[in-house]
């Protein structure tokens, strides 16, 4: 110590027999320390004495009793607490005016609580269950219908449609046929089964059939060669007096002219152009 005298830094005054604070290897008295050295108080804005406990955050001081959340005036010490805006607040207090909302009971998620986010809104884990069920959700797939969430075997149970064959859910793609729904690998031939997702199909009687099928099963034959007419829908082909002729076979039974847009004339089962049907027998 430099002070011969023992006397303080500042006012000089005498230290022996008083209390005094050492400072840099300086000694001074206490008033003259709190007036150089002492902190101020961020809430009262008076000097923290030596004699106060001083509490800290971010190099702002606050005496042990000043040391109170900005909206509920609680004390802070030793709890735990956040700041907004230079306030400090409890948890409590910073998590209803800061912290966002449970989407399905509207409480506060509290800071460190496990939380699970969906299309911009916020659950509580135990919160963010199936509508259906009441399982937690977690990370598992889920679809979510109105605003609501199920878990996929909810969402099949409750909303999929089913398959007109084999009365399953359908989950994903699938195709409409006659207003009723059908799995694609279920849509099949009703006669040799294979599928007909993307061929072409025949319906005969409310039931699908391939070309093979339908043309093996139901077509009309030609009267000529007997062999089935194909497409009884297409542009190819004669009907006459419920008979059927492809256009390559409507010919006349004599000559073997074709027939086709030009007149005819019949002779029992037989078709004959007007030429041969005019002659006599």
């Amino acid at each position: 110590m430099t002070n011969n005298k023992f006397e303080c830094k500042h006012c000089m005054e005498l230290l022996f027999g008083k209390k005094f604070i050492l400072q840099d290897t300086e000694a001074y008295c206490i008033p003259c320390y709190e007036q150089l050295f002492s902190n101020t108080c961020e809430e009262c804005k008076r000097p923290i004495a030596c004699d106060s406990k001083d509490l800290s955050y971010k190099e702002r001081h606050w005496h042990e009793d000043c040391f109170k959340c900005g909206k509920c005036n609680r004390s802070l010490v030793e709890k735990p607490f956040a700041a907004k805006d230079e306030t400090l607040l409890c948890t409590d207090c910073y998590s209803n005016a800061y912290s966002s909302k449970c989407f399905q009971c509207k409480k506060t998620i509290m800071p460190g609580c496990r939380k699970l986010e969906l299309e911009g809104n916020e659950w509580h884990e135990t919160c963010f269950i199936c509508q259906s069920c009441q399982k937690p959700l977690g990370t598992e797939p889920l679809v979510t219908k109105e605003n609501k969430r199920y878990c996929v075997p909810c969402f099949e149970r409750k909303f999929a449609p089913r398959c007109n064959a084999c009365k399953k859910p359908i989950t994903t793609g699938g195709l409409i046929y006659r207003e009723r729904p059908w799995h694609r690998e279920c849509f099949l031939c009703n006669g040799c089964k294979k599928q007909l997702f993307g061929e072409k199909f025949v319906c005969k009687d409310d039931r699908p059939y391939c070309r093979d099928c339908y043309t093996d099963l139901f077509a009309d034959k030609c009267d000529s060669c007997n062999k089935p007419i194909a497409d009884p829908e297409g542009p190819s082909y004669i009907s006459f007096q419920e008979r059927q002729w492809h256009s390559d076979c409507f010919k006349c039974r004599k000559c073997n002219v074709s027939l086709v847009d030009k007149p005819f004339m019949t002779q029992q089962k037989d078709i004959l152009c007007r030429v041969c049907g005019s002659k006599r027998v």
